[in-house]
């Protein structure tokens, strides 16, 4: 391998063009193609990169690592298509459509362990989920008792976003798969994994067939609770994110998007009293008002090829696990599951990465 990592986007619309921002901004890598069936032919672009309608044409090219920015049906097979032809790949969440096809991505990469592949879970990488970390890991506040979150939009598509989310043979889930993965993501790394689970799953609203509610409730071998609304009927969006200490609490409130409409991302710290219940009232609060966290997971993704090592952020291992609390969601509401035949996710397991 070069100096720079030569690099190809597979999908080029609203994700793939902001990946392409932060390609253009890290020193390391050089885009070389992108391919999308928009284009009705292959080509070059003015600045030389060449445009071609499928991902596979792309793997035929010499580069060493490829964007995957593709319809959810198609993720995962071309992650498996990518890794087969010995490139390195970053993957948007969700992995696919279905936890089995992500096992036989996780079993595959097993045994070529000096390939990289690395997951689009960018709310890990927001400054105000870094703070979090750094105040929870201190332990000056004491461990976490419970956990309550709300993530949701207006509608399954937004105003830059075609209708194939709303199709379950495309998407293979709705809001939850499409947005709430962020939060079991970061609900995960805060809290661990969730043994015991109950939820309600609906799509009684937009009446497509994927959910556009679901209402969960969770529990941890360790006893830390955690709550969640993913909704599509969330007509004001928003994202809140309450982390309850045993001596404080932290609330994140707001995230910054592309689209603008989740509000300032704050993050507020209440210190709880030494001798009695009652609670200092906003003893600390930060806002931010830049977005660096599709830079910061870039760097990332250089980072573990140029050095080869592996990054807990968006391992296959963790990917594999927020995909299977996804389904084990699904799973246990049973009316959902009979609806739509969803498969038992505990029939798939792995060993996590140390």
């Amino acid at each position: 391998m070069g100096k720079k990592i030569k690099i190809a986007i597979a999908g080029y619309g609203v994700v793939g063009k902001l990946r392409h921002k932060s390609i253009n901004k890290n020193k390391d890598f050089d885009l070389i193609a992108v391919c999308d069936r928009k284009f009705k032919k292959n080509g070059v672009f003015s600045n030389g990169i060449q445009y071609y309608r499928y991902y596979k044409e792309l793997l035929e090219l010499d580069i060493d690592a490829i964007i995957i920015c593709l319809t959810n049906d198609v993720a995962a097979q071309a992650t498996l298509d990518s890794l087969k032809k010995n490139k390195h790949v970053f993957c948007e969440k969700p992995p696919g459509v279905r936890l089995r096809d992500i096992f036989t991505i996780y079993k595959y990469l097993k045994k070529n362990k000096k390939l990289k592949l690395m997951y689009g879970f960018n709310h890990r990488y927001h400054q105000s989920i870094q703070d979090a970390i750094d105040i929870v890991n201190s332990e000056k506040y004491g461990k976490i008792i419970n956990m309550r979150a709300v993530y949701g939009k207006s509608n399954i598509i937004t105003f830059n976003q075609s209708d194939w989310r709303t199709k379950r043979k495309i998407a293979g889930g709705g809001i939850l798969l499409d947005q709430g993965i962020h939060i079991l993501d970061l609900l995960r790394l805060f809290a661990g994994d969730f043994n015991q689970i109950k939820s309600f799953v609906s799509n009684n609203y937009w009446k497509f067939d994927v959910e556009d509610n679901v209402y969960a409730v969770m529990k941890t071998r360790s006893g830390i609770h955690a709550s969640i609304n993913s909704s599509a009927t969330q007509w004001p969006h928003k994202f809140s994110l309450e982390i309850n200490l045993e001596k404080g609490s932290v609330v994140l409130s707001g995230i910054l998007s592309n689209s603008k409409s989740y509000g300032k991302e704050t993050i507020k710290l209440l210190k709880k009293k030494k001798n009695d219940n009652k609670f200092k009232q906003n003893i600390k609060i930060k806002k931010y008002t830049k977005d660096i966290s599709w830079d910061k997971e870039l760097e990332s993704f250089s980072d573990i090829i140029k050095n080869k090592k592996s990054s807990k952020k968006g391992s296959i291992s963790e990917a594999f696990l927020t995909m299977k609390l996804v389904f084990l969601i699904y799973y246990s509401d049973k009316e959902w599951r009979k609806k739509y035949n969803i498969e038992n996710p505990n029939k798939f397991t792995i060993d996590e990465e140390k």
